[in-house]
């Protein structure tokens, strides 16, 4: 086995040898330019990227939104359990990517976890990663062809992810299509805003977001402090805490104290949630929200990254249940198959759906 290893790294540094002159080559032929990526790395790529490998956080997200998955030569291994919808695109794009050549191993950490080996071999212009800055290099180092991050935010849509889609617009020559998926998220954002900008604190609901999956599933007390959804709508979020970023694990005490009017819950984490409840159903049924029946879903919408489709349609059904005033005119279906066909050219609500991610009531311990 050691001497298959050896012989294959050897036969990979040939082929980046060989790769290189090729490159040194082509390069002296055509042209090339400079792209400056999310960490600010400078990175010599083809003046015309015409094929590219998708790696990591958010990245093969983002060719979804920017209509370029077709120029993906190369797929994650993920992709083999099976069509997913954790992630917005992979339902939309599942038939394509599973027969491509597998490259990387696909997920949200930051680190590289392309196959060098086989990425030398399918040699594409440009490799794509939601890599940090010094997985970047290294991958770069060990394939000699351009690795561009992209890596950014979880949460509503911040500046990082407008820097990412940008630099990766920049990269496919997709500007006019990244400015058109920006210009949308804009206006849902002052949407949004605007609806609930004038309701004073204490005629606002007080909201709680449980058992939301970050880093994994999570039980009951699985919360967010400063939660883009809650602040999208100006929601009273009884969880924030200004000495708290964004997760964290309330105490069972503190959310007694709370005792929220509507509690939001990820319906993928019942099974974690009804556990608990066996174990302490006088704890829930104490909770107000509980007792009037003001439990709903609010579906994971952070896999690999931010679904930013999932996000916002979970901000528009959260006012639908907050401010049912103010979202009078707002049906989360017809809502939903608007964004999703925005950014993905398809509406997948049904699919999203049978999948278990889905909007409506929930019965805590059933």
């Amino acid at each position: 086995m050691k001497f298959k290893k050896v012989l294959a790294l050897l036969i990979a540094a040939a082929v980046v040898f060989g790769l290189s002159a090729c490159n040194t080559q082509r390069d002296n032929e055509g042209e090339t330019r400079i792209v400056t990526d999310v960490w600010g790395r400078e990175v010599e790529i083809p003046v015309d990227v015409k094929t590219i490998v998708c790696l990591g956080s958010g990245a093969p997200r983002l060719a979804a939104y920017l209509d370029v998955v077709n120029m993906i030569v190369g797929s994650e291994e993920y992709l083999s359990q099976g069509v997913n919808v954790a992630r917005d695109y992979n339902p939309v794009h599942h038939a394509k990517l599973i027969t491509l050549p597998v490259v990387g191993a696909g997920g949200g950490s930051g680190n590289n976890n392309g196959y060098p080996e086989e990425l030398i071999m399918l040699s594409p212009d440009v490799i794509i990663a939601g890599f940090d800055r010094e997985p970047a290099d290294e991958l770069q180092a060990q394939t000699g062809i351009p690795v561009i991050s992209v890596r950014h935010l979880t949460g509503l849509a911040d500046e990082s992810f407008y820097a990412a889609m940008r630099v990766f617009a920049e990269v496919v020559g997709a500007q006019e299509r990244c400015e058109t998926v920006l210009s949308y998220i804009d206006a849902m954002k002052e949407d949004l805003h605007s609806r609930t900008a004038g309701v004073p604190e204490n005629e606002k609901l007080k909201a709680y977001a449980g058992a939301v999956t970050w880093n994994g599933r999570r039980g009951f007390s699985g919360t967010y402090s400063n939660f883009g959804i809650f602040e999208a709508i100006n929601a009273r979020n009884v969880a924030h805490s200004a000495g708290i970023p964004a997760f964290y694990e309330a105490g069972f005490e503190s959310i007694v104290v709370w005792n929220p009017d509507v509690i939001f819950l990820d319906p993928g984490n019942m099974d974690l949630v009804n556990d608990e409840y066996r174990i302490n159903p006088n704890f829930f049924n104490s909770l107000r929200a509980v007792k009037e029946g003001n439990v709903y879903t609010m579906p994971a919408f952070n896999s690999a990254g931010t679904n930013v489709t999932y996000a916002f349609m979970n901000a528009y059904y959260a006012g639908i249940i907050l401010f049912p005033e103010q979202f009078a005119d707002v049906d989360i279906a017809e809502k939903s198959a608007e964004i999703l066909t925005m950014f993905l050219g398809m509406n997948t609500y049904d699919i999203m759906a049978q999948g278990g991610l889905y909007y409506g009531k929930l019965t805590i311990g059933e």
